[in-house]
């Protein structure tokens, strides 16, 4: 039997523009910015010969029938995989984030899972190799576009080049220490849905081409939350719950947006302001799930 771990932390995209007409996938994705979570995914394999093939995906424990995105992972994977071809594999991820919620739980899993393979099937590939699969993954399913870029390096990113691991290029912001990520969690939005949507799609390539470039004109954490919030006013997807939160952070002197795609806020924080932060969260009245989390700066690798 053979056995590896990897993980990945989850991310929040604060604002985006969308590059998906391109016929090689590796160049699909997007520019923007966000910031990775230490709150990520950790994916355990364990690989076995058997006299037919099957594999049994994981969230948390509890089996999954679909687990789209896990299952494409492992078809690509196998296709490098040179050997015996009835494996026994069993895939169990832990994912310390609500899913669907904006935090880019799709592209960690993928990208901690191509990992865990690379290495329990001995594959060699290099680590932007096996995350590339992981993008290749997301974008098939119409699950993101650059999380998975984002994720594999870490940190507060700008993506100043669309495309995946290995195609697209991120720069990376200052950050002061002791800065976590604060978000409110009221529930999912469907990427699938805002990513087909014309109108949605018009807005979030006018407004996110603009804050790409502003953004890189001062490139610090302040100026992110700021675009990151000129682009949740604009692309229109700020639910009363979200304007609620909105209006009493801006009170207490925090910005604040929304992660594309969740119905939750979220802002970047120094430690010590947290407490006043998260009574502001308290007095918009809105009662949803609080998530702390330190920033990620190592990005996706395998566990010892």
């Amino acid at each position: 039997m053979l056995e590896a771990r990897a993980f990945s932390p989850c991310h929040i995209t604060g604002f985006f523009e969308i590059f998906d007409r391109q016929t090689d996938l590796l160049h699909v994705g997007s520019k923007g910015a966000g910031v990775s979570l230490k709150n990520g995914i950790e994916t355990a394999v364990k690989v076995t010969e058997a006299s037919r093939s099957s594999a049994e995906v994981k969230i948390n424990g509890v089996r999954q029938e679909s687990a789209e995105i896990s299952k494409r992972v492992l078809k690509r994977m196998l296709s490098k995989l040179r050997g015996p071809k009835h494996l026994r594999i069993d895939v169990d991820h832990t994912v310390g984030v609500p899913m669907g919620a904006g935090f880019g739980t799709s592209g960690a899993i993928a990208l901690s899972l191509s990992l865990a393979l690379n290495e329990a099937f001995e594959l060699s590939l290099s680590r932007i190799e096996a995350a590339q699969v992981a993008h290749v993954a997301e974008v098939e399913c119409k699950t993101g576009l650059g999380t998975v870029i984002a994720e594999t390096f870490g940190g507060v990113e700008i993506r100043v080049a669309p495309g995946g691991p290995g195609v697209g290029k991120v720069k990376q912001l200052h950050v002061l220490d002791d800065t976590v990520v604060a978000s409110l969690v009221f529930g999912p939005l469907s990427t699938r849905e805002v990513l087909t949507n014309p109108t949605t799609r018009d807005l979030i390539c006018h407004w996110g081409k603009d804050l790409v470039d502003k953004l890189a004109t001062t490139p610090d954490v302040p100026h992110f939350l700021r675009c990151s919030r000129e682009f949740a006013e604009h692309v229109g997807l700020v639910s009363k719950q979200i304007r609620n939160v909105l209006n009493a952070t801006d009170k207490a002197g925090f910005v604040c947006s929304m992660p594309m795609f969740g119905d939750s806020a979220f802002t970047l924080v120094e430690r010590k302001s947290l407490e006043e932060l998260l009574l502001a969260f308290k007095q918009s009245g809105q009662d949803g799930l609080v998530v702390i989390s330190d920033i990620d700066f190592d990005g996706a690798r395998v566990l010892e």
